[in-house]
């Protein structure tokens, strides 16, 4: 079976979109890439209208099953977050208008399951979604290739709640993530045992 996702990395400037098809071995492939932009000179509100429209449009033509966003974060610059946070409260609301289930999922989260590794640079994690979905190169700009990352997030996290994947399915940095996880949820029960 395969879960189509839907992956957005918020913005209010630029915000980018992704979807991809994901099969139950984790193998990916891209659907639809892009970013929706919208005029720093425009209200708030007219921005925040120009994306929901450029979200409702892809939700219209690919259909997803599901969809990811990710989590705005504390930055030091207030009016970047603030916008962050509307865009992803539009993006979230038209997913659950639909019925479409969401999640969110920190920046470590994601460039921990592309990459196996939490504090990977944009550049390694633009990379392996290009590898992962064997693109000659990632999508520019970064926000598009963001918004794939996100959604191979989430599609390989919920599968492992899911049966087990073949180990041979999994590419290196699929594998080093669910080694990742398993040593922090072994950590974690000794050290809820040792209290």
């Amino acid at each position: 079976m395969t879960l189509r996702v839907l992956g957005i990395d918020p913005g209010l400037t630029r915000c980018g979109i992704g979807v991809v098809d994901v099969a139950a071995d984790r193998s990916a492939t891209l659907v639809h890439v892009g970013v929706i932009r919208s005029p720093v000179d425009a209200d708030p509100g007219d921005r925040l209208a120009v994306i929901a429209r450029g979200i409702r449009e892809v939700l219209d033509a690919h259909t997803p099953d599901v969809a990811a966003v990710e989590r705005v974060f504390a930055q030091h610059n207030v009016a970047s977050v603030m916008g962050t946070a509307q865009a992803s409260g539009v993006a979230l609301m038209l997913a659950a208008e639909r019925g479409l289930p969401t999640a969110t999922h920190t920046p470590s989260e994601v460039k921990a399951a592309i990459t196996g590794y939490g504090s990977a640079d944009k550049q390694q994690v633009q990379h392996m979604v290009a590898r992962v979905l064997g693109l000659a190169a990632a999508p520019k700009p970064a926000d598009a290739a963001d918004a794939l990352a996100i959604a191979l997030c989430h599609a390989w996290r919920a599968g492992s709640s899911a049966a087990p994947t073949a180990q041979a399915a999994q590419t290196p940095a699929q594998r080093a993530w669910a080694d990742a996880e398993r040593r922090s949820r072994v950590a974690r029960t000794k050290l809820r045992s040792a209290r």
